[in-house]
């Protein structure tokens, strides 16, 4: 049964291309950077530079995707609004709940990782759950006020990385790159690498989420997009020539911490804490775009009350979903300090899949007149999506799977109830 809500108030266009660049480096240039290379080398050894190359075109026609759509439906909510308009209410329903239960848990994982660096012993949960209440303020201030943050963030985490790079090349030798063409577990390996490499920088649609605070937004979404993508992409693949070159494949499959290892086996032992400061601040600039993102899809749910509907409020001074931002904060202080998501949070990996599987499904319905990438680039992108759930550790897939029934029954009961 479809549904018939007023719109609240819209959002206030304030982000230029700039702006939309930095949130969208924020997302994706976030804690993974700095750890998801030992899980990747595990999964294809050295050949995790194939996996990142097939993560990155995955990247590109998800992003694509969203681009596109983005240009035709400039409102808040990303996949979950294209979804909708496209291919009907549940399929944005299912794109947006999945986003929103995956993401919260994100937010708290990054926030005890920001926690993990800074913390006094004790004092882990504590710090993850002021962390949250004062990025949450932050958002609740405007999106300049989130836009200005995001900068200083990811600026210090360049810098970091930079300095870390240069250490370990100096420290490096070609060497450790042997063996990238023969991956560790052949073709599966190299899949398993892209699937996890791919979710540590799966941010650049976060873009698309604010649609409705992007000035020109038909211009500068798309640029935004890609241009965001492109040097992320650069990043990891300079950063993992870097740490390969010190580790090679199974150093940097045993470490943990192999950006601060590769530092630390270079002979660059002081980079150590610079590298501790870059990861909490990486962590910090994604728990910041996550909880905006969030906002902004809580507030187009709400709007056609897939949601609660006092959700869609837009504060008349800040001109931000205030209440959906803060709703979404005392959920993931809750979870801070209550539970560690850190190592379990599997079933956002196949939410996120599912995500950008509607985002290329929605792109390729789209008419000629709205196209702006050819076709083939949608069908690529949803094969590689369904590829990347096939790499996934089944306990990833029943966790996805359980989630997305909760989200089922939850909204068969709300139209049970309106149409009884």
């Amino acid at each position: 049964m479809a549904t018939v809500t007023a719109r609240s108030a819209s959002l206030d266009r304030r982000l230029g291309l700039g702006d939309a660049v930095f949130i969208g480096l924020g997302s994706m240039i976030g804690a993974g950077v700095f750890a998801a290379y030992g899980p990747a080398a595990r999964a294809a050894g050295t050949g995790l530079l194939i996996g990142l190359a097939v993560a990155a075109v995955v990247a590109y026609c998800n992003a694509t995707a969203s681009a596109q759509l983005a240009a035709a439906y400039p409102r808040a909510g990303g996949t979950y609004l294209y979804g909708r308009e496209v291919l009907g209410q549940w399929w944005g329903y299912l794109a947006g709940w999945g986003f929103m239960v995956g993401k919260t848990a994100s937010c708290a994982a990054m926030a005890l990782i920001f926690a993990a660096y800074v913390a006094p012993t004790g004092w882990l949960r504590p710090v993850a759950a002021a962390v949250v209440v004062v990025f949450a303020l932050v958002n609740c201030a405007g999106i300049t006020r989130t836009a200005l943050l995001t900068r200083v963030l990811v600026s210090l985490v360049l810098v970091a990385l930079v300095v870390a790079a240069v250490a370990c090349f100096r420290g490096g030798s070609s060497s450790g790159l042997d063996g990238w063409t023969s991956p560790t577990n052949g073709l599966y390996g190299v899949l398993q690498s892209a699937g996890l490499l791919f979710f540590a920088f799966a941010g650049y649609a976060r873009i698309a989420t604010l649609g409705e605070e992007v000035r020109e937004p038909a211009r500068v979404i798309p640029r935004g997009i890609v241009v965001a993508l492109a040097g992320a992409v650069v990043v990891y693949a300079v950063v993992a020539v870097a740490v390969l070159m010190v580790l090679g494949g199974a150093g940097t499959a045993s470490s943990s911490a192999p950006v601060a290892d590769a530092v630390r086996d270079g002979s660059a032992t002081w980079v150590v804490g610079v590298v501790r400061v870059g990861a909490a601040l990486a962590s910090a600039g994604a728990l910041l775009a996550l909880v905006a993102g969030l906002g902004r899809t809580g507030l187009a749910m709400a709007r056609e009350r897939d949601l609660p509907g006092w959700l869609d409020a837009v504060h008349p001074r800040f001109r931000v979903p205030h209440r959906a931002e803060l709703t979404v904060a005392a959920i993931v202080v809750v979870l801070v300090l209550t539970t560690d998501l850190r190592g379990a949070i599997g079933f956002s990996s196949f939410g996120v899949l599912l995500y950008y599987f509607v985002a290329n499904a929605s792109a390729y319905r789209q008419p000629s007149a709205a196209r702006r990438f050819p076709r083939w680039l949608q069908l690529l992108g949803c094969t590689g999506c369904l590829l990347l759930v096939a790499s996934l550790p089944w306990q990833s897939v029943v966790a996805g799977l359980a989630v997305f029934a909760v989200g089922i029954v939850l909204r068969l009961t709300r139209l049970c109830r309106l149409s009884g």
